[in-house]
């Protein structure tokens, strides 16, 4: 069993969401609670572009709206969720806006297991 982590970012989207989005995000997060870094596609893939590999997407789709949240694991078995937000319409600078926002509230200790 992995936790579930999420920084003040995130916390700020999911509460602004409607209740099907917050119930689609709370049912993947789930997921992620009990699979860990063995969860995979299509709930979670690689953020390419990230200068952090362990940099991961959760992916929800939710009536027409692809919702993606930045996360990272710790060593501690913990799943840090940073921020997400509405892909719908973003095309290509959507993942470069979302690294961008995710950056600031990346902890320390992830971005130091990068370098390990």
């Amino acid at each position: 069993m992995w936790t579930i982590v999420t920084r003040p970012r995130f916390d700020q989207w999911f509460y602004r969401q409607t209740d099907r989005v917050q119930e689609e995000m709370l049912a993947v997060l789930t997921l992620l609670q009990q699979d860990g870094p063995n969860l995979g596609r299509p709930q979670v893939d690689t953020l390419k572009g990230s200068a952090y590999g362990n940099m991961k997407e959760l992916r929800v789709q939710t009536a027409g709206h692809p919702i993606r949240a930045c996360f990272a694991f710790d060593p501690h078995r913990q799943a840090i969720v940073l921020c997400a937000a509405d892909k719908k319409g973003m095309g290509r600078r959507f993942y470069q806006q979302l690294i961008k926002t995710a950056m600031p509230s990346m902890p320390p200790i992830c971005k130091t297991l990068e370098n390990e």
